[in-house]
């Protein structure tokens, strides 16, 4: 594929040209992504430009008209997010000119994103391949007067010191190392684990998000232990605003977050370039999976 985009592109009767997100202001980017309904607060937008790279399209007076932001793990892995196209550009090949200007950037990279519905022929004119469905489950957040996971007694708020137990077990769940990212997690985030023997065996962390908040990353080996993690957190933010997005679309954790008030509410699907999600997959009878996902648009 010959990806060599020029520096501007011709729209209707006005040019677009390319500019870095770091130097755009955040009102600006906010007002793209409301163009479009996403739920991303300015201090969202912030948060993925200090974990990774972008690029805007840009009018005449400055305004944001779209936008591709990478973010890399290691040399050859990166995942792609926040391809944001206004209305009125929809149509006329703005996203494909963003996608190669990222493309540009991560040359050799093993790929994945997560592909609304109306992406998703871009995504598949650019030799991505499909993978499963990511279920965006939220709502107003309950906890049923029976619900309860079978042991708490080695459930605990984490801290700093856990952040390298929990860079391993988020590794060996979501198949690349994502030291700096889950670094900067724990910082904008409350965290519970699951401990076993003194060692981590589960985590799942919660940070403010759009109308409310987010839990993601969440790493487990088994329903059981994901419930007993996620628990917490629907507790602590019982009657407001909370959002999961995960793989996991029967089950024991499936039917939790339902009757936690966090009902599918739309879906997306988690693409690749490259590398399959199978070729990430960790050996061994019992290995960490990601129940939920940091973002949709991180992973």
């Amino acid at each position: 594929m010959e990806l060599k985009p020029s520096g501007s592109l011709k729209i209707d009767t006005f040019s677009m040209r390319i500019g870095d997100i770091e130097g755009v202001e955040l009102d600006r980017l906010h007002a793209l992504s409301l163009s479009v309904g996403w739920p991303h607060r300015a201090e969202d937008w912030q948060f993925l430009r200090q974990s990774g790279h972008g690029f805007v399209a840009l009018d005449e007076i400055g305004r944001a008209l779209g936008s591709a932001m990478w973010f890399a793990h290691g040399t050859d892995f990166a995942t792609v997010g926040m391809v944001i196209t206004s209305p009125r550009l929809q149509t006329l090949g703005a996203g494909q000119w963003l996608m190669k200007r990222v493309f540009e950037n991560v040359s050799g990279c093993d790929l994945r994103l997560n592909a609304t519905r109306a992406a998703r022929r871009l995504y598949l004119s650019l030799d991505f391949q499909p993978e499963k469905t990511v279920y965006q489950c939220q709502g107003i957040a309950r906890l049923e007067t029976t619900s309860s996971p079978t042991d708490m007694r080695d459930v605990r708020t984490l801290d700093p010191s856990d952040i390298p137990a929990a860079i391993a077990l988020d590794a060996a769940g979501f198949g690349v190392r994502r030291a700096a990212l889950i670094e900067r997690l724990f910082a904008h985030s409350a965290g519970y684990g699951l401990f076993k023997d003194g060692r981590l065996n589960a985590f799942a962390l919660c940070r403010p998000f759009g109308r409310g908040h987010v839990v993601g990353p969440v790493v487990a080996e088994s329903d059981a232990d994901a419930l007993a993690i996620v628990h917490p957190h629907v507790a602590d933010h019982s009657g407001s605003f909370l959002r999961i997005d995960t793989h996991m679309n029967h089950g024991e954790f499936a039917t939790f977050l339902s009757h936690s008030g966090m009902p599918v509410f739309d879906t997306v699907l988690t693409m690749s370039m490259g590398k399959r999600l199978s070729d990430f997959a960790v050996d061994g009878a019992v290995a960490p999976m990601t129940y939920a996902l940091a973002s949709q648009t991180l992973g």
